[in-house]
């Protein structure tokens, strides 16, 4: 409640003599917070509390000035020491929502194509050392929240030394094909829940994690998501799609599809591995059981993907043992 106090006052003296509503938003897995204040001219703005001794807004700023390729919110004021910004509002419908109202399959191809155009945009703006590099360290400690949370204190187990033996492996399998992809601006939260239908173009929310990384990211982020769910024969046809796309836009991505589907699928084993960790840290640490529940989409992308590649079938089995759950064997095979 004191933040928001600070916050009215703060908004009073960037929009003096202007009278303003102000309205809870959204809120984000990290102790970010976001404020509609609606002014009596029915003119709006998104505000975000994002308190100084948890984080700074300072990588926001920063890459909003380098993805301007794509619709991101301009910033009207902002304020380093409160963590407060005014920000433009995009509206009220993020694509998740879109995309459940709307339940035709024709419709979830536009809007998903829509989003893979913009991808492809802000790719073709990468410049390297803008942004950190996403290397060896931080992918591998992502990957390390799954034994460290969803294994330990999701399932309340430890690995066994055959257990860890299967981790190691998979991780030894993983690591040198992701960092041998071609590398762009990386979001890292490319999600249908970031990106806002706008009257125009999509608009792209929650960038200020980006890195400078593997090419692949974005588009897993994007078409395996955590709250919504699409079969793998239309996941492929938009994997299909942006990589047809990609290469007539001059993106450096694999000639061969075959090889660059295979690179997605690693990469989206990293990323799957990591959320399953994130939503069980954000429940047992934060105390936050809004992802909880959305472990189990994320188990099932792993299962279906190291069943398809051989050096993966040790995480296959890691965990069939640690859930006691198998997948339906699949038609793709690699």
């Amino acid at each position: 409640m004191q933040r928001e106090t600070a916050l009215k006052k703060w908004l009073n003296l960037c929009y003096p003599q202007q009278s303003f509503d102000l309205s809870f938003a959204a809120a984000d897995a990290d102790f970010r917070r976001y404020f509609r204040a609606t002014f009596t001219n029915g003119n709006s703005v998104i505000c975000m509390d994002a308190p100084p001794d948890k984080m700074s807004i300072a990588p926001y700023i920063k890459v909003q000035s380098l993805f301007q390729a794509v619709k991101v919110p301009a910033i009207y004021h902002a304020d380093a020491t409160l963590g407060f910004m005014a920000l433009e509002d995009f509206g009220h419908t993020p694509y998740l929502a879109a995309l459940q109202q709307d339940q035709r399959p024709e419709v979830h191809k536009l809007l998903l194509l829509e989003a893979i155009d913009e991808l492809i945009k802000l790719q073709l703006s990468s410049q390297a050392e803008q942004l950190p590099p996403y290397d060896l360290e931080i992918l591998n400690r992502e990957m390390q929240l799954f034994p460290e949370w969803f294994v330990q204190k999701e399932l309340n187990l430890t690995l066994t030394d055959a257990q860890q033996k299967m981790w190691q492996q998979t991780v030894e399998a993983i690591l040198p094909e992701i960092l041998n992809q071609p590398l762009v601006y990386v979001h890292r939260d490319f999600i249908v829940r970031n990106i806002m239908l706008t009257h125009d173009r999509p608009g792209i929310l929650d960038f200020q994690d980006a890195l400078y990384g593997p090419i692949t990211y974005d588009l897993v982020s994007l078409l395996r998501d955590a709250f919504i769910e699409w079969d793998e024969e239309f996941v492929l046809d938009l994997v299909i799609r942006y990589w047809e796309k990609a290469r007539a836009a001059g993106l450096p991505v694999r000639s061969d599809f075959d090889q660059f589907y295979r690179e997605f699928e690693m990469m989206g084993v990293q990323r799957h591995l990591k959320v399953a960790g994130i939503f069980a840290r954000l429940y047992y640490r934060d105390g936050k059981d809004k992802y909880r529940g959305e472990i189990h989409r994320f188990l099932n992308y792993l299962r279906k993907t190291s069943r398809r590649y051989q050096q993966l079938h040790p995480l296959y089995r890691l965990i069939t043992e640690l859930t006691g759950v198998e997948e339906v064997q699949v038609s793709y095979s690699f």
